[in-house]
């Protein structure tokens, strides 16, 4: 069985309305928060798919959305499957209040995640 491992950032940041902003003011960030925070967690290669972007690109939204405390990984194996950090309740409500009120915003993302079973690279 692989070893799992949490990683994770703890960052008072985390609850600046700012920081938060500031993260979700980045297409590739607000569209991996929102789909993260709809499917409960998903790994890079999934992230990809659904968004269409290199890993590259992919893991360096990431990245910053961990530093910044809004998002925490837990590594399997080779790879790191993401999901929201424990957030302030008023910073989930802005996430569930925007994918409803744009459900065209995701639409197309959330159709390629449906359309393919979890990639084999997970």
């Amino acid at each position: 069985m692989a070893s799992t491992a949490t990683l994770s950032l703890i960052n008072p940041a985390a609850t600046s309305p700012v920081a938060f902003f500031k993260a979700l003011s980045e297409p590739t960030r607000l569209l991996s928060l929102l789909l993260i925070q709809s499917h409960g967690e998903l790994c890079v290669c999934e992230l990809m798919r659904a968004l269409q972007q290199p890993q590259t690109k992919v893991s360096r939204h990431l990245s910053h959305l961990r530093q910044v405390g809004l998002l925490c990984g837990e590594r399997r194996g080779q790879w790191v499957f993401y999901r929201l950090a424990a957030l302030p309740e008023w910073m989930q409500v802005v996430l569930r209040e925007t994918h409803a009120a744009n459900p065209t915003l995701l639409g197309p993302a959330i159709g390629r995640l449906a359309a393919s079973d979890r990639p084999s690279c997970c």
